[in-house]
């Protein structure tokens, strides 16, 4: 769906784009709650099971960068996890803001059974693309998204 904003070429150009893109991320995170809903998880609460499944115990900050969360916000997504039994969090040396957070024998496995199925949607929905296509989407993503990161 186009905008409908009446402006030069390039920002009807840019608008419409950014709806498109909008809109296929609105649709994907929506497949996303729907598959972490039926594992009792929300979008996030998932985002840090498969991280930590993918990059082994991660320094909680490390985590909210990775995850674009602020550290507010996923502290207290990992306290959640945490009152689940699904990870724990444990303070390093002696500055005690260095906190890594670490799957539990239940958290992998809650994770790393529910991953796979979450890994066949993924591939099944961008079944869209070819995987050319696919190729150059996360290219000109990364691209995009490089040009916005401050600094």
């Amino acid at each position: 769906m186009p905008t409908k904003y009446r402006g030069t070429p390039d920002e009807t150009r840019a608008l419409s784009a950014l709806i498109n893109l909008l809109r296929a991320s609105e649709a994907f995170n929506a497949s996303l709650q729907r598959e972490a809903a039926a594992a009792e998880l929300s979008a996030s609460q998932f985002g840090v099971l498969e991280a930590l499944l993918h990059l082994g115990p991660t320094c909680q900050g490390e985590l909210a960068v990775k995850l674009l969360r602020s550290g507010g916000s996923l502290t207290s997504v990992v306290a959640g996890l945490e009152r689940r039994g699904l990870v724990e969090r444990r303070r390093e040396g002696s500055d005690k803001r260095y906190v890594t957070v670490r799957l539990t024998a239940k958290g992998e496995r809650l994770i790393a059974g529910i991953f796979p199925t979450h890994a066949r949607t993924v591939a099944r929905q961008f079944r869209a693309l070819t995987a050319p296509e696919q190729d150059e989407l996360r290219r000109l993503c990364r691209k995009l998204g490089r040009s916005l990161e401050p600094g």
